[in-house]
């Protein structure tokens, strides 16, 4: 699956892998050395996350109902909670600079094909 920002006319990830379940949740990226450019874990349902036994930095785009960003974080380091963010029904963790490189915002509805 891929995600796409349609106002910065962007592509956020060209690999999306959903967590719609409890363990896959739980799992998340931990046990991972990188999240390579491109690759996405889209949480469902989440409003929040954290970053304990990872060990590199990532983006996360908080999403609510209709896919729209609700709340975007960037570079969170390993060992650190996200903000809670009441609106959203899912996150979407990206590689750090991602956000940045993508023009994404709080508003912006993403696309998932």
């Amino acid at each position: 699956m891929k995600a796409f920002n349609p106002r910065s006319k962007k592509y956020i990830a060209s690999n999306v892998i959903k967590a719609d379940t409890a363990f896959k949740r739980m799992k998340g990226l931990l046990g991972r050395d990188s999240l390579p450019p491109g690759d996405a874990l889209w949480l469902r349902p989440c409003k929040w996350v954290h970053t304990f036994g990872m060990r590199f930095a990532i983006d996360i785009l908080f999403l609510g109902k209709d896919n729209s960003v609700v709340k975007a974080e960037e570079k969170i380091p390993p060992n650190r909670f996200s903000a809670f963010a009441i609106r959203a029904v899912g996150a979407l963790e990206l590689p750090a600079g991602t956000v940045s490189e993508s023009d994404t915002r709080a508003g912006d509805i993403i696309e998932f094909s």
